[in-house]
């Protein structure tokens, strides 16, 4: 049993619950009266500000400037774009109002910033030597879920950064899109400790309005889904038609420019959190948890004033050496409800801080991830203590990636599919490409699925769709036939239940 303080269901058992109450209890968001908008406290705030640092430094590296752009954008320039307005045209939120007055043209707020930013692109782009023309911009966008919301996963309003850029050539554009595809892959899989897959989505599930999409697909393994991680688009010269971004080339030729937008998204939150978590709450890897290290002094007798003097000067030399580090110096709570209250929020390392420990010139550690514990001298802290997260942080990957590799399964039947979707995998299978079969598989697979339903807080359905066509391609023999239409197939490509 319990308390309050704690979670009261097992990740195993009710996923969608344990997920609220580690994020809740945890004090990682907290809720609002607009369904779908949430506070991110800063325990969170700080994981997103850690991972838009790494992002932001890195893209800035590359000659990206950053920039900002209303959130309004005019009814009559998000219809420009029609495939476009389609992909986003149930989830768009409209001002009509000002006060009690009608606005004479409604403005929507931005679900994405294209038909925003193009215009202005338009008027800056003039000669080859404007280009490339690289920006992002870190903003919230708001996308009207009709569907039951959940906090990081699919929310009303989020935060996320968005990329956008022209260039004098496709060649140029298509490297950009692979480039900024690795970028993500670093987020997910270096800071955030969660193995993707890597690769570009069929054409019917590819970004409205663009030539292609490119995508990392994370993977849960306790409920078998897969997840959109971050995608990065090519755009071609689509929107360039429509908005009139054109350039005059190095032979005073009108060109028009080639476009890319790409994303990342704070759902790489939750992401992380469904991976790693476990049944005493969040485990967070240390490249972006908010206190890498919390020190914890152990009292016996009447030293508390000494070992709080001590773990002080501990957490003061973790600091200055760069290390996040925070002593819990409370003297209303006792050790052990400190060990459960840190554990519940995901801090990678416990240094425990007694009187023995100062006598043998060392502190004890435990490690969030797998409860080892062993002490640390306390010469050459620093150091000691940066190899055991650097250990951790390893660590966490090899056993997410370790977790899921039994999930990916491979069959060229239906019959097959069907029996390694119901056991929780993810499947790759020669897929003919042809968004009249893929749509049939989306129906057939909830129709003859066994789990129609498996979360009902987070409304996931048995049916399947195609996730991604890896870049990783096992050789293809020719005449191998669809797995689902018995035509000829062209690729090999996953397909799973998904958020």
């Amino acid at each position: 049993m319990s308390n309050q303080d704690g979670l009261s269901v097992k990740k195993e058992s009710d996923f969608s619950e344990w997920y609220v109450q580690a994020i809740t209890r945890a004090e990682l968001i907290e809720y609002t009266d607009v369904s779908g908008c949430y506070v991110l406290r800063p325990w969170s705030f700080r994981m997103w500000e850690l991972v838009t640092a790494f992002f932001d430094g890195e893209i800035k590296k590359s000659g990206v400037r950053n920039a900002y752009f209303p959130c309004f954008v005019s009814e009559k320039a998000l219809k420009a774009e029609e495939s476009h307005i389609n992909g986003f045209v149930a989830e768009v939120a409209w001002v009509t109002k000002s006060g009690s007055t009608d606005l004479k043209e409604p403005v929507a707020l931005r679900p994405t910033s294209e038909t925003i930013m193009y215009p202005m692109f338009a008027k800056w782009v003039r000669s080859h030597r404007d280009l490339p023309l690289r920006l992002n911009q870190w903003c919230n966008v708001v996308r009207w879920e009709f569907k039951h919301p959940v906090p990081f996963l699919r929310s009303r309003e989020f935060l996320w950064q968005e990329g956008h850029s022209a260039f004098a050539t496709k060649q140029e554009a298509d490297a950009e899109v692979l480039e900024i595809l690795e970028l993500y892959r670093r987020v997910f899989e270096e800071l955030l400790a969660v193995p993707v897959i890597r690769g570009k989505k069929t054409d019917h599930e590819k970004f409205a309005g663009g030539d292609y999409t490119t995508t990392i697909e994370a993977f849960i393994d306790t409920n078998g889904r897969a997840i959109q991680a971050a995608t990065s688009h090519g755009l071609g010269q689509n929107f360039a038609k429509i908005f009139n971004v054109n350039f005059e080339n190095e032979n005073r030729e009108k060109s028009l420019v080639w476009q890319n937008s790409w994303g990342l998204t704070t759902r790489s939150l939750g992401i992380m959190i469904m991976v790693h978590g476990d049944n005493k709450g969040l485990v967070i890897p240390p490249r972006v948890a908010p206190q890498q290290v919390i020190l914890v002094p152990i009292y016996k007798g009447k030293n508390q004033e000494a070992i709080n003097s001590k773990t002080k000067e501990i957490e003061q030399i973790l600091v200055k050496g760069g290390i996040r580090a925070e002593a819990d110096l409370r003297d209303n709570y006792k050790p052990g409800w400190k060990y459960n209250h840190w554990e519940m929020k995901g801090v990678p390392l416990r240094l425990e801080v007694g009187e023995r420990d100062i006598a043998n010139n060392q502190v004890f550690s435990a490690r969030r991830d797998t409860g080892e514990k062993k002490s640390i001298p306390l010469e050459n802290l620093v150091d000691n203590v940066n190899k055991v997260l650097d250990t951790i942080q390893q660590s966490m990957f090899e056993a997410a990636k370790a977790r899921r590799e039994p999930h990916l399964k491979e069959t060229t039947k239906w019959g097959e599919f069907l029996e390694h979707l119901n056991t929780k995998n993810i499947v790759r299978v020669p897929f003919c490409g042809q968004e009249k079969c893929e749509d049939g598989v989306k129906k057939r697979s909830a129709a003859e699925s066994k789990a129609q339903q498996t979360d009902q807080k987070f409304e996931l359905t048995g049916a399947a769709k195609s996730l991604c066509i890896p870049f990783e391609q096992p050789e293809l023999t020719a005449g191998t036939k669809c797995f689902a239409c018995e035509t000829d197939a062209v690729s090999w490509t996953y397909f799973g239940r998904s958020y």
